[in-house]
C-alpha cells in the first residue's frame, strides 16, 4: 500500500511563550515491512535551532528550539509511505522453548533485557501476571498464545476514549476493563514480560474507514499503538490487541521502545506562566 500521512499538532497558549524546547518523534521508520520515501517537518513559528538524530532505539528524532515569543505552535509532519504485508501463520516454538532460549542464551538475554523488565508505564503484579498466564501453557505454540492474549484483551475490554490518561495505572485498566490502544498495548506488554518474554511498544498509525454511507472527515484518523514480541530465530512479531489482528500493510510504524514514554510523538519544555490547549489532526490517505 502507498499512503500520504499528515499529522498536525497545534498548541494555543493564553500567554506568550518566550522559549520552547521540543522533541518530535514523527518520522516513520524504514524497515523490511515499510519504506518512508519522503518526509517533511514544518514548524511554526520557525525554530531558531533544529537538528535530527537517531535515539537509542533507532527512532528518528527532531530536536528544535524557538526563542521568539509566540502564543501558538504548529507542528506539521507529512510523509509518503510504502507498506508491505508479512504473513506468519505460526512459529512452531512452544512457550517453554521460547522462555528457555531467553533464559539460557545470555547474549540474547542481554540484548533484550530492557524489553523484559518493568519500565515507566509497564508495571505488573500477580493479578496482571495471572490475567495473561492462562493463555501461555508450557507446550502451546508461542505465536498462537500471543494471539490468544490479544484476543482476550479485545473481547474483555471496551474501547472508551478519554476514560484513561497516560498516568492511569494498569491495575485500574484491568479492574475497569476500559481504555484505549495505549492502555491495551501496555497491558499486553506487562503480561508478556511478567511471563518471561520480551515485548516492546510500537507507536504509529492505522488506516481507518468511516461508518457505512459516511464520508471520511479530514483529520479524523489518529495515532495508534500495538505490541511486538520477540521469538528466537524469527525476530520481532507484531500484534494489535485493540483490533485483535496481526498488523499488515494498513499499520504504519513510527517508533518503538519500552513503552509510550520512549516514543511520544511530541514533547517539550515551555517557558510560560499561562495555560495551554492543543488539538491533533491525523490523515492516513491511500494514494
Amino acid at each position: 500500500m502507498n499512503y500520504k500521512l499528515v499529522h498536525q499538532t497545534q498548541y494555543t497558549y493564553t500567554g506568550n511563550v518566550n522559549n520552547y524546547h521540543g522533541i518530535a518523534c514523527l518520522m516513520p521508520k524504514i524497515s523490511p515491512r515499510q519504506n518512508c520515501t519522503n518526509f517533511a517537518l514544518q514548524i511554526t513559528p520557525m525554530p531558531d535551532e533544529i537538528s535530527q538524530r537517531t535515539d537509542y532505539f533507532g527512532n528518528t528524532l527532531h530536536h528544535f528550539s524557538i526563542h521568539q515569543p509566540h502564543t501558538q505552535l504548529t507542528v506539521l509532519a507529512t510523509s509518503m509511505i510504502e507498506t508491505r504485508s508479512s504473513i506468519i501463520t505460526d512459529l512452531f516454538m512452544t512457550n517453554r522453548e521460547v522462555k528457555e532460549q531467553l533464559r539460557t542464551n545470555h547474549a540474547l538475554k542481554t540484548q533484550l533485557l530492557e524489553y523484559m523488565i518493568p519500565s515507566s508505564f509497564v508495571q505488573w503484579d500477580e493479578e496482571i501476571r495471572n490475567f495473561g498466564a492462562d493463555c501461555f501453557s508450557e507446550n502451546q505454540s508461542f505465536y498462537q498464545s500471543a494471539r490468544q492474549l490479544c484476543h482476550k484483551i479485545y473481547t474483555e475490554f471496551k474501547y472508551v476514549s478519554g476514560f484513561t490518561t497516560i498516568h492511569t495505572p494498569l491495575k485500574t485498566v484491568l479492574k475497569e476493563r476500559k481504555g484505549v490502544c495505549q492502555d491495551f498495548s501496555h497491558l499486553a506488554i506487562a503480561c508478556f514480560r511478567s511471563l518471561g518474554f520480551a515485548a516492546r511498544y510500537i507507536s504509529g498509525y492505522l488506516e481507518t474507514q468511516p461508518p457505512p454511507g459516511k464520508t471520511k472527515l479530514q483529520g479524523s484518523d489518529a495515532t495508534h499503538a500495538w505490541v511486538s514480541v520477540y521469538a528466537p530465530g524469527v525476530g520481532w512479531c507484531d500484534f494489535d490487541p485493540t483490533n485483535d489482528l496481526v498488523p499488515q500493510e494498513k499499520h504504519i510504524t513510527t517508533a518503538w521502545g519500552r513503552d509510550f514514554g520512549d516514543v511520544s510523538p511530541l514533547r517539550g519544555i515551555v517557558f510560560s506562566t499561562g495555560k495551554q490547549t492543543f488539538k491533533v489532526g491525523v490523515d492516513v490517505i491511500p494514494v
